[in-house]
């Protein structure tokens, strides 16, 4: 099997960003930064698994979207040579209206 590119957009580098100076505000940067290293390295794999997670055409055409620990989704394109991270939703914020909006 092929490893595929990862590549995080514009956008999903300033949700990580928040992300991070959030939990670092909050827990600390220790925290912050394993909790960043494990989201990276979870996004990093989808090079392996890019079928992983739900297919959501219905959102966006060619669409797809994964959990994180339960509270992150990760919203990604595939294409035959790479996985695009597209955005990163924390909890509960309506990540679907922001991605027909946005249409990166």
């Amino acid at each position: 099997m092929k490893a595929l590119a990862v590549t995080f957009s514009p956008e999903a580098l300033d949700d990580i960003e928040r992300l991070v100076d959030w939990i670092a505000r909050k827990a600390g940067p220790e925290i912050a930064a394993g909790y960043l290293t494990r989201l990276e390295s979870y996004c990093r794999n989808l090079a392996f698994g890019s079928k992983r997670g739900q297919a959501r055409d219905d959102v966006r055409p060619g669409l797809r979207t994964v959990g994180f620990e339960r509270r992150i989704t990760v919203a990604f394109t595939v294409t035959d040579d790479s996985v695009v991270i597209l955005r990163l939703f924390y909890g509960g914020r309506d990540w679907e209206e922001r991605l027909v909006r946005t249409r990166t």
